[in-house]
């Protein structure tokens, strides 16, 4: 009550937290397609042949320098209920273009390169000695991924399901072109905050920037541990 206290005429803020709600449940869901996708890729780009790599690490990595909105174009292009793949998508009644879930594909666009990049840095840092040992004790390759690289390579995989939570969760270009504003439906904090600005409510949209500046510092916290934490296992 404290905190809402902070912003006079905004009682109707603490009645309406579904920008919030939808903000983290986009962030929360892409961050675990993104861990498995950025896992997948990164364990086997690793072993990929340098020139090979590169290529892959291109194409992987783009949007990670493109703007969102150019992210958020490239999704329209491909998923808008014009095109062949929209069309074909809303014969099943499914469709990406003003819908919540098309916030989890944006989100995962732009989250991807973190947790790729955060991934393979520590994939590529594992001391292979330990599975080569595993291997000569028989044990399978499957076993040797789950029991000894990840555990192995923990504290950089979750640094990177951090940061990939985070940019998902302040996500805005991308989004605001797919799934746009719609209050109760598809309204994200990053897209609540223009709203507000856009209507002269400076009130509400402070309220929005200071929640968004909470749950980042909290996250921001939390990778920080991790990196310590990793530090001081390679100093040992």
């Amino acid at each position: 009550m404290c905190f809402f206290a902070m912003f006079p005429g905004r009682d109707e803020v603490s009645m309406d937290l579904y920008p919030l709600y939808n903000s983290l449940r986009i962030a929360a869901i892409s961050s675990v397609l993104v861990f498995f996708l950025g896992i997948f890729f990164a364990y086997y780009a690793a072993r990929l042949p340098r020139v090979v790599k590169g290529i892959l690490d291109v194409i992987l990595t783009l949007p990670m320098v493109l703007p969102p909105t150019v992210c958020g174009y490239f999704l329209l292009l491909i998923f808008g209920m014009k095109r062949p793949l929209g069309i074909f998508l809303m014969q099943f009644g499914f469709r990406f273009v003003m819908t919540w879930y098309g916030g989890v594909l944006a989100s995962m666009v732009v989250s991807f390169p973190l947790m790729y990049r955060t991934a393979r840095g520590a994939f590529e840092s594992f001391d292979r000695t330990l599975a080569y040992s595993g291997q000569t004790l028989g044990l399978s390759n499957t076993f040797i991924f789950w029991r000894i690289r990840m555990p192995a390579c923990r504290q950089g995989i979750l640094a990177g399901v951090v940061l990939a939570f985070a940019r998902g969760l302040g996500e805005y270009g991308a989004t605001s072109m797919l799934i746009g504003y719609t209050p109760g439906s598809t309204a994200t904090i990053s897209t609540t905050v223009y709203q507000l600005w856009r209507t002269n409510d400076e009130a509400g949209a402070f309220f929005w920037v200071m929640v968004n500046l909470i749950i980042s510092a909290v996250v921001l916290l939390a990778v920080n541990l991790l990196e310590s934490r990793q530090r001081r296992r390679r100093s040992e």
